[in-house]
């Protein structure tokens, strides 16, 4: 979560919004351009080779006579220049589930940030498949071996809509429901790392609607795809969707540790594991070598006089709880937010789904050089000052940085441990901070903040959005990006008043 982007503004101006939920262009200042997006934006935005991607929902899809809404997801092309729209995948409500999934029912859209190498864009859907993309969309022509864009876009049991320029190219589609037999819980939240040939990524295998048993324990909560075909590659071989607590969700981390590559993921099961990468695509599916895994949750967070605690103890919505949602509740908590890789160590926090409420939280620096479980003998330190967590630290010039639910940014020395400064802002933070040119940006559910980077706390602007931001801040060529549920703006120094884009 650092760049080393500069000439990045302190400060800008959403502008007015006009009744029609758009923009007045002119009002904003230091904006660039700003495009309207849908009614849930979680992941990131990507910005590559001229193009800027998106993942949210499907409920800004006027203007499109084709295409009707079904609380489904879309994937968002925009120019990088003009925020253009160049292209878009509608992806439909997934309707034919397996039974006994909890799944679709908060209509998150894609939640996933796409991963761009070369020509083409990959992506987790809110249907449940990896899907790869070519950068193009259709504007290129149809390219295989997926060339059933017209049906997939149109939905089950609808008629094939008639493509155009503007619609997504499907490359490949792997389906982790049918293919897999992945159950997911809730949502499909992941984001794909790329490494060699390989596709890496985290299932989303989850839980029932009772949270009491996982619904798929022997199916792979982790696994790496051919990334030119889609077929399964390696898988791990720990068991670890036996272990779920929730859901699989964490989007892995590429390391390198004394010389070797590491592909390092959050478990759902609270533990954080380090795999050895494959250097090729394997004539059939294997288990990924496991160099060493650090359970994150302490032993008081698990057990209570000798007896362990359940999860769901922890849920403030559950009948009787003992959380009182004052972030003082100690119990155990899985891995969401991604780990982080710098100069051999891995910093990474427990957290859970915000919907559970607030509870202790705890932040771990390991040594990632060793092998095997290095719970006993990993630690460097860990800090225990913050609430649960679903975001990734930033690591920046001796320092770490990271936000908990409850909306407070921790600055820690990177090498101790020890806290520098707590910065409160009193309202619900999901997404992390990013370091560059010197500041830290980050959003929440009221307000998006920029701070000087340091040692000493130190607040540049407040900005009021106008809703909620859940995503992380991205900058790339001298531009910030900010993503909130309904807009998306590329912020700029001394940006002349941005004009609206011409509609696809």
């Amino acid at each position: 979560m650092c760049s080393d982007e500069t000439g990045l503004p302190e400060t800008f101006s959403r502008g007015v919004r006009e009744r029609e939920g758009g923009i007045d262009s002119e009002s904003a200042q230091n904006v660039k351009w700003v495009v309207k997006l849908g009614s849930a934006t979680y992941g990131n935005p990507t910005i590559a080779d001229g193009r800027v991607y998106v993942g949210t929902d499907d409920m800004n899809l006027a203007g499109d006579e084709r295409l009707k809404r079904t609380r489904g997801g879309l994937v968002q092309c925009f120019d990088e220049v003009t925020g253009k729209l160049l292209w878009r995948l509608a992806v439909p409500q997934r309707t034919k589930l397996p039974p006994g999934l909890l799944y679709t029912h908060q209509h998150l859209g894609v939640c996933s940030s796409p991963t761009v190498e070369g020509d083409r864009v990959y992506v987790v859907t809110c249907a449940a498949e990896v899907l790869c993309l070519d950068v193009n969309g259709m504007a290129d022509g149809n390219d295989g071996p997926f060339v059933d864009e017209a049906q997939y876009i149109a939905g089950s049991g609808a008629s094939p809509v008639r493509l155009a320029e503007t619609d997504a190219d499907i490359l490949w589609r792997c389906d982790l429901i049918d293919d897999l037999g992945i159950r997911p819980h809730d949502t499909t939240s992941c984001s794909v790392l790329l490494h060699g040939p390989l596709a890496y990524l985290s299932t989303s295998n989850g839980v029932n609607p009772a949270h009491d048993r996982v619904l798929a324990p022997e199916a792979p909560a982790f696994i790496a795809l051919d990334k030119m075909t889609g077929r399964l590659a390696a898988y791990e071989g720990v068991g670890l969707s036996a272990r779920l607590y929730h859901a699989a969700w964490c989007s892995p981390t590429l390391g390198r540790v004394g010389g070797k590559t590491q592909i390092i993921v959050g478990g759902g099961d609270g533990v954080c594991y380090a795999f050895e990468p494959l250097d090729s695509v394997p004539a059939r599916p294997v288990a990924l070598k496991n160099i060493w895994s650090y359970d994150c949750n302490p032993p008081e967070y698990k057990l209570r006089d000798g007896k362990p605690i359940p999860y769901y103890d922890g849920d403030k919505r559950k009948k009787n709880s003992p959380n009182k949602n004052d972030g003082s509740y100690i119990g155990p908590s899985q891995l969401i937010g991604s780990p982080v890789c710098h100069e051999g160590r891995v910093y990474i926090a427990i957290g859970q789904d915000p919907a559970h409420g607030r509870g202790r939280g705890m932040l771990h620096c390991i040594d990632a050089a060793q092998e095997g479980d290095i719970t006993a003998c990993g630690k460097i330190w860990s800090y225990d000052g913050l609430d649960r967590t679903m975001a990734t630290a930033a690591v920046a010039e001796g320092l770490v940085y990271i936000v908990d639910i409850a909306g407070r940014l921790h600055c820690l020395d990177a090498v101790t441990g020890r806290c520098q400064w707590v910065y409160e802002t009193k309202a619900e933070t999901w997404g992390g901070p990013l370091v560059a040119d010197g500041k830290l940006y980050f959003g929440n559910q009221k307000t998006f903040y920029v701070m000087a980077a340091g040692r000493e706390p130190r607040l540049l602007s407040e900005i009021k959005l106008g809703n909620p931001m859940y995503t992380t801040p991205v900058a790339a060529n001298g531009v910030l990006y900010v993503a909130s549920q309904h807009y998306m703006w590329a912020v700029q120094k001394n940006a002349a008043a941005p004009q609206p884009p011409s509609p696809p």
